[in-house]
């Protein structure tokens, strides 16, 4: 009892100070929950819980988030679940739609409300992985008695926000551990392995939403696994994840007017006066290697006629 009457009287001197709230994410998160959501750090709760209607309301609204990301929860449980992690995944409002753990574990993990059905918010549970994660819009970790509630002190989690084809604030991913050995140093592993499998989810995410067209990776330094552009048959740029966007200065404005990917990518092209005898240059490349440099019958593919096809393979220095 003593532990917990430190640790409120703790989050109370510090939530106070306007230089700890300025310079700690942490204390910031404390701040919000005392200030926007009324909560007090001594007091014993656990999240808020979804009825069961309310529960598959939330989970058929996002069917598609639960299938881009059944395989990443099913490959990230198998690495850390056998150190006595939980995982959830939730939509963009704290909702805990999937989850896995060990049996052994669920007890534990369930008396804290880790488990669906529960609202993971910052307004629900205080200061958390899941609700700071979603309200700074960043990835985070909160190791023990960096949670608001004493109730929750002898959890350490850390979570990932995900985002949709559009780069808006869609789930987030959460590891949860009980642990007494865990350190910083381990939360930090646990940290990237949340990280990394929230962007392959991000990446599934993306392909769902413009399944059939080419996909671009975009040089983008550290994020370039993540910077996809989906660009359509006639080279227009679909849509980008959110490192592409911030990459290419890409927004949804943009994207709508149309913009062709290799003036997305900064491409050095053809004048404009050569822009179609380009287009066409590539179109007879492509027909030629579709019937391994056949001429009669990539011109017959093309609809024209051998003859026809040698003259513009000539005027394009194709031979």
């Amino acid at each position: 009892m003593h532990e917990y009457s430190a640790h409120a009287d703790h989050v109370y001197t510090c939530a106070q100070q306007n230089s700890a709230a300025a310079s700690s994410p942490i204390v910031a998160s404390w701040r919000r929950c005392m200030t926007m959501h009324q909560l007090a750090p001594e007091d014993k709760r656990t999240p808020v819980r979804l009825t069961d209607f309310e529960f598959q309301l939330a989970r058929e609204q996002s069917d598609q988030l639960i299938k881009d990301a059944t395989d990443e929860l099913d490959r990230l449980f198998a690495t850390v679940g056998r150190a006595g992690c939980c995982l959830l995944l939730t939509d963009r409002n704290g909702i805990a739609l999937e989850r896995r753990g060990s049996a052994g574990d669920d007890k534990e993990f369930g008396d804290l409300g880790l488990w669906t059905g529960s609202v993971w918010t910052e307004a629900s549970i205080g200061t958390n992985g899941i609700g700071t994660a979603l309200a700074d819009e960043r990835a985070v970790a909160i190791f023990r008695d960096q949670h608001f509630f004493c109730s929750n002190i002898r959890l350490s989690c850390t979570t990932a926000p995900i985002r949709d084809h559009r780069g808006q604030l869609a789930a987030a991913l959460d590891i949860s551990t009980c642990r007494d050995d865990v350190n910083e140093m381990t939360l930090s592993i646990l940290s990237q392995a949340v990280r990394d499998a929230a962007i392959r989810i991000e990446l599934n995410i993306f392909r769902s939403a413009f399944a059939g067209a080419r996909f671009l990776m975009v040089p983008s330094g550290a994020n370039s696994a993540a910077a996809l552009i989906a660009v359509d048959k006639h080279d227009l740029v679909l849509g980008a994840t959110r490192a592409a966007r911030l990459a290419l200065k890409l927004d949804d404005r943009r994207i709508a007017a149309g913009v062709p990917a290799a003036d997305a990518l900064h491409e050095s092209g053809a004048a404009t006066g050569d822009v179609l005898l380009e287009a066409e240059r590539a179109a007879l490349l492509r027909a030629l290697t579709r019937t391994n440099g056949n001429v009669s019958q990539a011109a017959t593919n093309l609809g024209m006629s051998r003859a026809t096809l040698h003259r513009k393979m000539k005027r394009l220095n194709l031979h």
